[in-house]
């Protein structure tokens, strides 16, 4: 059954509700941006690296009102909506736009916030069976500025990528940025296992600063697996041992196969572990 409520400003108020006009920002200009979440039996994981992140864009796009979007603020909503939906494990989206009038230029910075919740069968994060197949997105690289790090609400590249990915029969493309490294997945964050050492596309290169990449990053140094942030060329992916993606509604996902190149998943799995431990 879909769920029947959202939080709107601070309202709980019925899913199918008409909330916003034409001149809504985040409609207009893309002007705003969004943290994806995983609430499991009924609580939120990962509220104060969720908090972190959503204060750190909100106050880089200068939307009023960061300070008050902290983990007590996330938890007390999603928990909230949760309960009204009678939802103990779902996926989250939480959207915060500005609230303004005014074309390019807003006439204010005041905060506006949509969440929302889908319910998720899963008690817990399960490694998928069978691996993804995928392939290099190259038709339109990631630019590289700080807007690159945000979740912002102009998602076009992913849009695009991800028409590539369905037109392709692929289950998830690789990202490139504008200097034709690695960047993500559609997405994902991306991991990559090569000569017994985990890399990961640092935030330089352009990649979202996902929660679940700071959790596995953490989880691997915990267990004694090295890790480098680094500029990741793609032809990593045809040596490679093994390659996972990350992100915080699925947790970590293994990949099977780039082109003709198969990989195995006994990082992924063993990282999965101890992240269920959390």
């Amino acid at each position: 059954m879909p769920p029947v409520y959202i939080n709107f400003n601070g309202e709980i108020l019925p899913a199918d509700s008409i909330l916003l006009t034409i001149a809504n920002r985040a409609f207009r200009y893309g002007d705003g941006l969004f943290e994806s979440m995983r609430v499991m039996k009924g609580k939120l994981k990962f509220p104060e690296l969720h908090a972190e992140r959503l204060q750190k864009g909100m106050k880089a796009l200068k939307i009023d009102g960061y300070s008050q979007a902290d983990s007590w603020f996330l938890k007390e909503k999603v928990e909230e909506l949760a309960r009204r939906n009678k939802i103990k494990h779902g996926r989250l989206r939480l959207t915060v736009f500005r609230d303004a009038e005014g074309l390019y230029t807003p006439t204010q910075n005041k905060m506006a916030y949509c969440l929302e919740i889908q319910p998720i069968d899963e008690p817990r994060y399960f490694l998928n069976e069978r691996g993804l197949i995928m392939d290099v997105y190259t038709e339109l690289p990631k630019p590289l500025n700080w807007l690159s790090n945000i979740k912002t609400c102009n998602s076009l590249i992913y849009v695009m990528a991800g028409i590539y990915k369905q037109q392709n029969k692929l289950d998830d493309v690789f990202l490139i940025n504008q200097n034709r490294f690695l960047c993500e997945a559609n997405s994902s964050n991306i991991f990559v296992w090569y000569q017994n050492h985990l890399y990961t596309p640092a935030l330089s290169e352009g990649c979202v600063e996902g929660v679940m990449r700071r959790v596995v990053i953490q989880l691997a140094l915990d267990n004694n697996i090295p890790v480098t942030e680094a500029q990741i060329n793609p032809e990593i992916l045809n040596a490679a041992d093994e390659v996972f993606l990350t992100n915080a509604t699925k947790g970590i996902q293994w990949v099977m196969g780039y082109g003709v190149k198969r990989y195995f998943n006994r990082i992924s799995k063993a990282l999965m572990d101890e992240l269920n431990k959390l």
